[in-house]
């Protein structure tokens, strides 16, 4: 499997050096050459699989030989035998054919998980094989962060620097991430909004020159693996509900587009997908130009479902590459001038991102009344950015013979906010979380400059 940059002017990489580079060298995107194609017989046969099995069977065409088969085995059993639930990834139904698949039963209790956890444990081994050491670099709107330092605070051969904006995530999201107090995990509290820290990660990725030699690498869903991992519980669902032999509909809550592109892959791959349903908050960027085509950055505000605070959606340049028949050139010159104007799609591509994607907004009272609509019928607690996809899900449905998923990204206890906005009482930390407020907290907060940012990395990171 050989990977090819979404801007067509970085070197053709296998999966392992893609894993550490992260963002390619012309700031693109990483993608796989070919998709790997399964037909409806083989991914019937997976019916009945434990989450971990059917994630092997998934993944390792993406990973192909950089990796023994023993080894990534055992790495994807490791990651997820640490989540809650046997299922790993369980469905609920809330509804007459509508269902929510709980993506929050990981170590720190959002989506991000199923990357994370084998996205470090992958970086590590390949680290170890080389005798190398890396510098991860990353930005978070509230759960990447304590999902990826999760999975890397015990490796020997990764520092791990965390961007968050400060004062913009809760308190649940900030004291997973900065009570952690590794050796080789840092917090930085920018003073400034998700965007400014994920351009701060893409601007240090473009020039590394101020690390003196050491490399940096991503686990920001800019990291491939991190897309890979996330197609598994498409497949997972689908089984679930009959699939391959009927559609399943999915609607996604983000902000970044990249767990909506991992279901895109997956139908792409030969998943039965009847919807793809996009589901943002009031930064709603995302539904403007898909339903629109209004690819203007506008003002980020802060929201109910900080998680999808988000103004520049990475993920998004991995799908724009295909609908322009992956015109690398292309792809570059639009996002070139995004960076500095609002810019549109050409009409072709405008009208293939419509056919493939629905979409839809929600304001924040709309979440709190969807929170508790849902809890008074079926006394289930959605957080906010579930209860964001629930809405998009019902308002943009087009049968109701098929069956329809709602992606639970976190669980409600992160957001306590909205649910008490909801009328309901704030919810409750699980068993292994009860002692969260009273643990102590290590983060650095700095000023939004760059060379700020840069030297306190290139003065903490270890060298050796």
């Amino acid at each position: 499997m050989r990977y090819i940059s979404t801007r067509g002017d970085a070197p053709v990489l296998n999966f392992a050096d893609v894993l550490l580079a992260g963002l390619a060298s012309d700031g693109g995107l990483y993608v796989p050459e070919e998709l790997p194609k399964f037909s409806k017989e083989e991914i019937a046969s997976w019916a009945g699989l434990s989450y971990a099995d059917l994630a092997f069977k998934v993944i390792k065409p993406f990973v192909d030989d950089c990796i023994e088969d023993a080894d990534l085995k055992s790495m994807i059993d490791d990651s997820y035998a640490v989540f809650e639930h046997d299922a790993v990834a369980p469905l609920v139904q809330i509804d007459s054919n509508e269902f929510v698949l709980e993506l929050f039963h990981g170590p720190t209790l959002a989506f991000k998980d199923f990357a994370l956890q084998l996205l470090g444990r992958l970086m590590d081994h390949v680290l170890k094989q080389r005798g190398e050491r890396l510098v991860i670099m990353g930005a978070t709107s509230g759960d990447t962060g304590s999902a990826a330092i999760e999975g890397c605070r015990h490796s020997d051969h990764l520092d791990i620097f965390i961007l968050h904006p400060y004062n913009r995530v809760s308190e649940v999201q900030r004291r997973q991430m900065t009570t952690v107090l590794a050796d080789n995990v840092f917090n930085i509290a920018l003073e400034g909004n998700f965007d400014d820290c994920q351009e701060m990660v893409k601007d240090s990725f473009a020039d590394q020159g101020f690390l003196g030699g050491m490399r940096l690498g991503a686990v920001n869903s800019i990291n491939w693996a991190r897309i890979m991992s996330q197609i598994v519980y498409y497949f997972s669902a689908a089984l679930t509900l009959g699939g391959p032999h009927r559609p399943v509909s999915f609607s996604v809550p983000t902000g970044n587009f990249g767990d909506i592109f991992a279901g895109y892959l997956a139908k792409q791959m030969g998943l039965p997908i009847d919807q793809l349903i996009v589901a943002t908050n009031r930064n709603d960027i995302l539904h403007r130009v898909i339903s629109g085509n209004d690819m203007s950055k506008g003002t980020l505000e802060p929201s109910l479902s900080p998680s999808m605070d988000i103004m520049v959606s990475s993920n998004f340049e991995r799908l724009l590459f295909d609908v322009y028949g992956r015109d690398g050139a292309a792809v570059a010159d639009l996002m070139a001038r995004f960076k500095k104007e609002s810019v549109s799609l050409g009409d072709g591509e405008w009208h293939k991102v419509r056919e493939l994607f629905a979409s839809y907004a929600v304001d924040d009272e709309t979440t709190c009344e969807v929170i508790t609509e849902v809890h008074k019928a079926t006394e289930y607690l959605l957080d906010p950015h579930t209860a964001i996809g629930v809405k998009a899900a019902r308002e943009c449905r087009r049968s109701a013979s098929v069956p329809m998923v709602t992606l639970a990204t976190a669980h409600p206890v992160k957001f306590p906010d909205p649910v008490v906005k909801a009328g309901l009482e704030s919810p409750q930390l699980p068993a292994h979380m009860t002692d969260l407020f009273e643990r102590e907290e290590r983060l650095q907060v700095l000023d939004n400059e760059l060379k700020v940012v840069q030297r306190y990395v290139a003065e903490h990171c270890h060298r050796s």
